[in-house]
């Protein structure tokens, strides 16, 4: 099983995280904050993920120290998880649309953190979220699942929508890479030898 559980305690935050790689797209995700809670149950359920996450953080302050190191959790489960990536296809991309949104995600699961995150998101908020932090989210993520990551905004008004896009888009991108090859499933995708 590509299993993993995160705790992470911090002067900021309490998390703990379970993740299954190979689910059904079941959640049970309580974050302190709405929005975010949102996208993590669209991020499972598309991905077909399984994942639990609970979260007490300082968002009397604000969102940023619990969206950030909730990303930071995820990345991590799932480094654990896919273990030495024997067998995983290791890339994966997708172009999904949500309404007038149109995102493209990519990822190469190489061992090598890199994000880039190219969306215009035209409000501040989406309620009571800062939109700025979809992409500190996803630099937490990318530097603990050392993956490389881009996200493009192809299309789009509606800072929501973009929002929900890059999640789901990228929950897709991550479920095919992390698809386990028949044809190679004993080895490591790299002529190194290692990821």
């Amino acid at each position: 099983m590509r299993t993993s559980e995160i705790v992470r305690n911090t002067a900021e935050t309490e998390i703990t995280l379970k993740l299954d790689l190979d689910g059904t797209g079941k959640s049970k995700v309580d974050t302190g904050v709405g929005f975010l809670d949102h996208m993590l149950t669209l991020f499972a359920r598309h991905g077909r993920f399984d994942l639990e996450v609970a979260c007490k953080g300082d968002t009397q302050v604000d969102f940023h120290h619990t969206t950030e190191d909730i990303g930071i959790a995820l990345g991590k489960a799932f480094s654990e998880a896919l273990g030495e990536k024997r067998g995983i296809v290791r890339y994966g991309s997708t172009i999904l649309p949500m309404d007038e949104a149109l995102i493209l995600s990519a990822v190469d699961i190489s061992g090598r953190s890199y994000l880039a995150y190219d969306c215009t998101l035209p409000t501040q908020k989406v309620g009571d979220f800062d939109t700025e932090l979809g992409e500190e989210f996803w630099l937490g993520f990318v530097r603990n699942a050392d993956v490389t990551l881009h996200i493009r905004q192809l299309a789009g008004s509606n800072s929501h929508h973009i929002l929900e896009g890059t999640f789901k888009s990228v929950a897709r991108t991550l479920r095919e890479a992390v698809a386990i090859d028949p044809a190679m499933k004993d080895e490591i995708p790299s002529t190194k030898g290692v990821l």
